[in-house]
């Protein structure tokens, strides 16, 4: 896959940038290294390799599941401009 100067332009346009001639080449020249980058990896064979979470075959240390905030709920609500059954009211924004 390569990314020709149309390309860039198009998406210069979407993302309503000014983008000057040098900047047009280099970026295009950017985009397809990395890309050609990307199809050398894709070409690797890695049938025989499992997948990892973790290269280094790490754990993660949990901490205790214990509560560690004091309850503030009530003082919340009282304090919110609508509450209704313990939820917060707001502004209807999707008609």
């Amino acid at each position: 896959m390569t990314i020709e100067r149309a390309d860039i332009e198009k998406l210069a346009k979407l993302a309503q940038i000014g983008i000057t001639e040098e900047n047009i080449v280099a970026t295009t020249n950017s985009i397809n290294s990395v890309l050609t980058l990307v199809d050398q990896l894709q070409a690797a064979d890695t049938t025989a390799v499992e997948p990892m979470a973790n290269p280094l075959d790490a754990t993660q240390r949990l901490r205790a599941d214990t509560v560690s905030e004091a309850n503030c709920r009530e003082n919340f609500q009282n304090i919110a401009p609508a509450v209704a059954d313990g939820l917060y009211l707001v502004p209807r924004v999707i008609e």
